[in-house]
């Protein structure tokens, strides 16, 4: 049988719009692939694709989606069902709400689906058996069925290696390799979907499939899969540096055997209290360090219940400094506890402590998450707009603050802190301390940043005018 597997692309513009990055249609790519099956990826982020001649022999359509893609993922789903194709959904935002996924979709796979896609798809073959896949949501005699949640992947080294090639469209637009070393995260943020899908247990890839997967990389660049001459690797676990040990010793090896591409992952700040650590992963080739730092106001660390002071994430980020490592910092505002404010403090804060780029992200309540149920109860969800749920629209009502002022603020921030002024004098001003490429490369980053911000602002004038009534 022949499978295509879709992942849509986020309406609009934001600050990784030039970073494309597929995952999880390539892991389940690469197992169907591994049993045998002709499978075929588009990703919308690398182009746009004929959707009609991408199907037409497909037995069966898999999307994938997050919340901000489910309005198009579901919008994809019934167009396929209009040529008579059957569709299959997974992903974070229809692992919430089955029931939902089903009114466009035939059948829905909850949860980690690497171990459930096989034996759904040997049920597809026959027609039947379909109580018996782990994590399957389905329709039978017009009443929906939800099978039990399928098990975490414990052994992650047990998964394929990823297969590029079923990629359809211009590779060459992919500018960074994706690694995966680990899934789970112990800790559980408010507003994060993250333990929703994947649970709270940590499990690792061995080092040597980690150096596999570089070496793989390396093969990639010289055969010119990707960006012609971007070296870049990035760790898309959601907490690269949660077993310090594991990475101090892949950080050796990679030293040891010269896998050092340019590379960047997602950090808790906590690794700031690990000079050791540090010291082998910049001398392995971090570059930069995607950091949640979340808040500077301690009331709204509470209630996201973060495990970290703003004492920490100041003396953090000066420490990682310290090291040569740059910080993309990520807040969220708009907390039961925030007000305009604290969106000031916070671009400030960002300025004050150097931190090379920002997101400041709008609390979103992504569907299984806490922050969703809390909000949903008080009725306090105004907008059911899924491809609104991208944490640049406010889409709720917070209690300290209006929609508007949240918004208005919010965008205002980004563009006092990646304003042209500010980024060409802090080139001017660490030429003498830091490599002229390393400063050209952020000073880059913060320009293009600017002119998506711009070009948010025009897009959303009448959603945001929206929110003043």
């Amino acid at each position: 049988m022949k499978i295509v597997l879709i992942e849509p692309a986020p309406d609009g513009v934001h600050v990784f719009t030039d970073i494309c990055m597929p995952r999880g249609v390539l892991i389940l790519g690469s197992i169907l692939k591994s049993a045998g099956y002709e499978v075929e990826i588009y990703c919308e982020a690398l182009g746009p694709f004929d959707l009609r001649e991408a199907v037409k022999s497909a037995d069966i359509v898999g999307i994938s989606v997050i919340t901000p893609t489910a309005k198009k993922g579901y919008e994809v789903a019934k167009t396929c069902r209009g040529y008579g194709k059957k569709v299959v959904m997974g992903g974070p935002h229809v692992t919430a709400l089955p029931d939902e996924a089903m009114k466009y979709a035939d059948f829905v796979l909850c949860g980690e689906a690497d171990k459930s896609i096989i034996p759904f798809m040997k049920a597809f073959e026959k027609g039947e058996g379909f109580e018996s896949v782990p994590g399957l949501s389905f329709l039978k005699d017009g009443r929906a069925v939800h099978n039990g949640r399928t098990s975490f992947v414990m052994d992650l080294d047990s998964l394929p290696d990823i297969d590029f090639s079923l990629i359809k469209g211009n590779t060459k637009k992919i500018s960074v390799t994706p690694i995966m070393t680990s899934r789970g995260c112990p800790y559980n943020c408010t507003f994060c979907s993250v333990t929703g899908m994947f649970g709270h247990k940590y499990r690792f890839t061995c080092q040597e499939r980690t150096l596999k997967f570089l070496r793989d990389h390396r093969a990639l660049i010289e055969k010119g899969g990707i960006k012609d001459g971007l070296d870049w690797v990035f760790f898309y676990d959601d907490n690269f540096t949660a077993d310090k040990k594991r990475v101090k010793a892949l950080c050796r090896e990679m030293i040891d055997t010269g896998l050092t591409p340019t590379w960047a992952g997602q950090f808790h700040i906590d690794i700031a209290k690990d000079p050791e650590l540090l010291g082998l992963m910049k001398k392995a080739n971090c570059f930069i360090g995607c950091i949640g730092l979340e808040s500077i106001n301690p009331r709204s660390l509470e209630l996201y219940n973060k495990k970290q002071s703003v004492e920490d994430i100041e003396k953090g980020i000066k420490e990682i400094h310290k090291n040569g490592i740059k910080i993309h910092g990520m807040f969220v505002l708009g907390s039961d506890q925030d007000t305009v404010d604290t969106i000031e403090e916070t671009w400030r804060f960002a300025r004050k402590n150097k931190i090379e780029s920002v997101q400041f992200l709008i609390l979103t309540p992504l569907p299984g998450t806490k922050t969703y149920n809390d909000l949903e109860k008080e009725g306090r969800i105004r907008n059911r707009d899924w491809s609104l749920y991208d944490a640049h629209h406010v889409v709720f009502e917070p209690k300290m603050i209006s929609r508007y002022e949240l918004q208005y603020h919010t965008i205002r921030a980004m563009k006092k802190f990646y304003s042209p002024l500010y980024t060409v004098a802090d080139f001017i001003s660490s030429l003498l301390s830091k490599p002229l490429r390393d400063n050209l490369q952020v000073a880059v980053w913060r320009l293009r940043a600017f002119k998506i911000i711009r070009s948010f602002v025009r897009d959303n004038k009448d959603f945001t005018e929206s929110l003043r009534g």
